[in-house]
């Protein structure tokens, strides 16, 4: 296949560097954002990949944030999920000519730092703004760093939660009389609450959607897996490590819960969340992403963290997160108004809140009005327990990682084979990743 031809502008390296962090995909033109200047509020160019009833509420958070203050207006462009997202994000900081904010899942910017497509966030300046790390959860502000420097702010943490019908577990008996779901703490307790839930629910006890879909199969396993205190390491150039006792384990309990009694032995994600909608079942695994869907629903529900069955609270998640895309000359007044605008939006998340999503900024999961704010309350503490990708340049939400994961795992769940074997499928895919260098930093230069 010929190789494509590299854009003006960018050198070699960074050319390599997109090509390698969006390779499948069809490249895309980055367009050269305008801005509005003069005496006028200055305009600051912002994507984001949200859309659904994410977009609609982050388009009610802009507008929030211009009709506060005359200094800055908020042009939004909106852009596809995943790799075309990422892929005309990384030309726009490749070719110097990004917007002046963007947002981008935590988890992967350890693969874009190296290469000179973000700009690093200063640490003074955000703190004259109210912005340093008691303000946020140890583990959602550490994400932020790639090295010694800090490449992302989280706006959020979307964990990977069990929402319950209410109605179903009561009849059940599998409620505290303040109406929380009764803690189980070992897989044995909770296989046993699931199968008193399966006899009073329509469908199934749990559901649970996984097929053709790694990333859900991928959200569970690693969740289970880090409640046995654990992390994957996966040092560039080097080999995976993974305990495969606690990965063979955490594997094999979730093909327990796929008997057809517990949870529909073969079900996609969309059929699940449908089931759980309905009525028909007792417990959802999703993100909480889905708590519009259930809200609309009129269904009688709560949320909860998944239950930590192997010791070790962990809860699986992700961070949309605040970057600053390079720009080859950026504008010192834009860049200060940049600042403001992130700041004004972290303190104003409750409304993201509203929608699902645990506002990484403390001071608005910890206000008195948060506390009101059900089922989102329920499982706040979930920002505490976050557990994300291991580190590495291919991880990260909208990755191929996840994929492999689903594609080295999916017979263990669909159709009873041996988990350790596919463990070794997994770890054999990972190391051959893990022996090619990040294309942002081909040289291997950087290290973490």
């Amino acid at each position: 296949m010929t190789p494509p031809m590299e854009p003006a502008g960018l050198s070699r390296r960074q050319f390599l560097s997109v090509a390698g962090l969006t390779a499948g995909t069809a490249l895309l033109a980055g367009c050269a954002p305008g801005a509005t200047l003069g005496s006028g509020p200055q305009t600051l160019q912002f994507w984001h990949l949200l859309s659904g009833g994410d977009g609609v509420t982050m388009s009610t958070l802009l507008q929030q944030a211009n009709d506060a203050q005359d200094a800055f207006r908020i042009r939004p462009t909106v852009l596809a999920w995943g790799t075309p997202y990422y892929t005309k994000l990384a030309m726009a900081g490749a070719g110097g000519r990004a917007p002046d904010v963007a947002v981008m899942h935590a988890t992967r910017t350890v693969g874009w730092a190296p290469g000179g497509l973000l700009d690093p966030w200063d640490l003074d300046r955000l703190a004259e703004l109210g912005i340093d790390g008691s303000k946020f959860p140890d583990p959602i502000w550490e994400k932020g760093f790639v090295g010694e420097n800090m490449y992302s702010i989280a706006l959020d943490a979307h964990p990977f939660v069990m929402m319950f019908n209410t109605d179903v577990c009561d009849a059940a008996g599998v409620l505290d009389s303040d109406g929380t779901l009764k803690k189980t703490s070992s897989p044995e307790e909770f296989l046993d609450q699931l199968r008193t839930v399966s006899g009073t629910a329509e469908g199934h006890a749990l559901s649970y959607g996984y097929l053709g879909d790694g990333a859900q199969m991928w959200r569970l396993f690693y969740c289970l897996y880090a409640q046995h205190g654990l992390a994957m390491e996966l040092p560039i150039g080097g080999k995976a490590v993974i305990d495969k006792d606690a990965a063979i384990e955490s594997l094999q309990f979730m093909q327990t819960l796929l008997d057809g009694e517990i949870a529909a032995a073969q079900n996609d994600y969309g059929s699940a969340v449908a089931e759980f909608a309905t009525g028909k079942s007792g417990m959802l695994f999703t993100g909480v992403w889905e708590l519009r869907t259930m809200q609309n629903a009129k269904l009688p529900f709560d949320a909860t963290m998944i239950p930590t069955l192997y010791g070790t609270p962990a809860v699986y998640a992700d961070s949309h997160s605040f970057v600053l895309p390079n720009q080859t000359n950026p504008d010192p007044a834009k860049r200060d108004l940049t600042y403001r605008f992130v700041a004004d939006m972290l303190k104003g998340s409750f409304g993201w809140a509203e929608a699902g999503h645990v506002p990484a900024f403390l001071p608005v999961t910890q206000s008195p009005k948060y506390d009101d704010l059900l089922p989102q309350a329920h499982y706040a503490e979930a920002a505490e327990h976050v557990v994300y990708d291991p580190t590495a340049w291919f991880t990260g939400s909208g990755s191929s990682f996840q994929g492999e994961f689903g594609a080295a795992v999916q017979g263990v769940l669909l159709s009873g084979d041996d988990p350790a074997a596919a463990i070794d499928r997994f770890e054999a895919r990972v190391n051959t990743l893990l022996a090619q260098p990040n294309p942002a930093d081909p040289e291997g230069t950087w290290k973490p």
